[in-house]
């Protein structure tokens, strides 16, 4: 599937021809006249427009050209899906958005690029006219958009049925979005696969779509052999009906997206290249497919990992740990300076902390602090939830080094990360993502469907390692 080119978004070759949105507050009432006119103003308050957060009221403008105020959220509160609302609301036409000084001009660009996604395959669903917001060149190809189009490329990848993205197809899809950056990509299948990857092999040869694994290289141009070095690892169940331990049908409704992680990631590595951070970043995606069949997993089977642990199948739909840890132990062996995964591995992590909020664990508290500095910078929250240590010994197999699940009904989102944790070498910096990556209804820039929330924070931290974050940025 292509990336996306932003429709949306216009450069204006002549002013007079643009309609001009107002972003203004409650607490600045003073002001609307100046900027729309008294009449405008007046006609506003009478449709009952007082500024509040989302409300937009389209006013006459001069030379009967349209105008509209759009109400933002209070002075020191960041919400760029807010401008979502401008993209979903707005008649069509090419519109000039003019905010005060201290909202972020990318907000504004990457709120309504996000508003304007959406995904259909109806075949009489056919494009009728939107707004377009008025950028500059420079805005077109800036981080923002280029933010923009990597997060609709995996809400693409995540909203696509699951017939029409198996395992294989995937890996096509990362190394076509990579390659053309100038990543080196490999898809790994088969025998050598088996090998390599023999957790992640014995999930997936259940189906009838075997795994694959995708290992993607890159170095900015401007990295040289000692820039840091980042590696991405991602889940990507591309369907998870459980295996032999199978779920309810309801809870296969959205397992279409339990490759969310491996979305998150590869749109985390689009924008890293686009942007060409000088960093030397690697990437690895565990492609699967959680079947039941003849040859899937058994319950009480025990496997070899990559690592040499042994671990038992104390339940078959526990596979995403499974999935990522042969991929861990592999990410580990390069000494990277930051090893990041995202999974939607958890339900625990969803009755903890909702669908908003990804749960983040890391093993370093200086680390851990710059993820929760940048979440909070960019509006994108992540929520630190502890390995603890004393849950360790749940894990305990009698006949092999780990069980795949705990022994005891409780704390299954730290269970799942101390899991993995055993995979991870203990000097390594190391931070694990368990997101939901779907919007179970439509807001405004989050429509229903998949999504990646998160991944403005992880590329923030990740610009921070080589010194380049702009706080004037997105």
């Amino acid at each position: 599937m292509p990336i996306h080119d932003l429709d949306c978004l216009t450069v204006a070759r002549r002013r007079k021809a643009l309609c001009t949105v107002h972003a203004v507050r409650a607490s600045g009432r003073e002001t609307w006249e100046a900027l729309v006119g008294a009449p405008a103003a007046a006609f506003a308050k009478s449709c009952g427009f007082g500024g509040k957060a989302g409300q937009l009221v389209l006013v006459p403008g001069p030379d009967g050209r349209m105008q509209a105020l759009f109400g933002l959220p209070e002075k020191g509160v960041r919400d760029p899906f807010a401008f979502g609302k401008l993209a979903l609301d707005l008649p069509e036409g090419d519109w000039s958005v003019q905010a005060p000084d201290d909202v972020a001009r990318d907000d504004v660009i990457l709120g309504f690029c996000l508003g304007a996604y959406r995904y259909s395959l109806k075949t009489d669903d056919k494009p009728t006219g939107a707004p377009r917001l008025v950028v500059t060149a420079g805005e077109r190809k800036g981080l923002a958009a280029q933010m923009a189009q990597s997060i609709c490329f995996a809400r693409d990848l995540i909203n696509t049925p699951a017939n029409l993205l198996g395992p294989s197809d995937l890996a096509r899809e990362a190394k076509n979005a990579l390659r053309p950056l100038g990543a080196e990509v490999d898809v790994v299948k088969g025998s050598v696969l088996d090998e390599a990857y023999p957790l992640l092999a014995h999930v997936g040869n259940g189906s009838d779509r075997g795994p694959r694994v995708v290992v993607a290289r890159w170095s900015g141009s401007g990295a040289g052999k000692d820039a840091p070095l980042v590696s991405l690892v991602g889940k990507g169940v591309c369907f998870d009906s459980g295996g032999y331990d199978i779920k309810p049908s309801s809870g296969m409704l959205r397992m279409k997206k339990d490759m969310g992680g491996a979305a998150s990631v590869l749109a985390l590595a689009h924008l890293i290249m686009a942007q060409d951070l000088p960093i030397r970043l690697e990437l690895r995606l565990g492609c699967v497919e959680n079947s039941v069949s003849g040859h899937a997993m058994r319950p009480l089977d025990v496997v070899r990992s990559r690592a040499g642990l042994t671990v038992e199948i104390g339940n078959t739909d526990a596979e995403g740990r499974l999935v990522l840890s042969d991929l861990l132990y592999e990410a580990g062996e390069s000494h990277p300076d930051l090893l990041v995964d995202v999974a939607t591995l958890t339900g625990a992590a969803r009755v903890a902390l909702g669908p908003d909020l990804p749960a983040l664990f890391c093993n370093n508290d200086s680390t851990a602090m710059l993820f929760a500095e940048a979440a909070e910078h960019e509006a994108d929250p992540l929520w630190r939830l502890p390995l603890w240590q004393g849950y360790v010994g749940w894990l305990k197999s009698s006949v092999a080094d780990l069980n795949n699940i705990a022994s005891r009904p409780m704390a299954g989102a730290i269970t799942a990360g101390l899991f993995l944790e055993h995979f991870v070498k203990p000097d390594q910096r190391w931070a694990h993502v368990d997101s939901y990556a779907w919007n179970d209804s439509s807001r405004p820039g989050r429509p229903e469907g998949g999504d990646v929330p998160g991944i403005r924070a992880l590329f923030r931290v990740i610009r921070s390692l080589c010194g380049t974050n702009d706080t004037k940025k997105t």
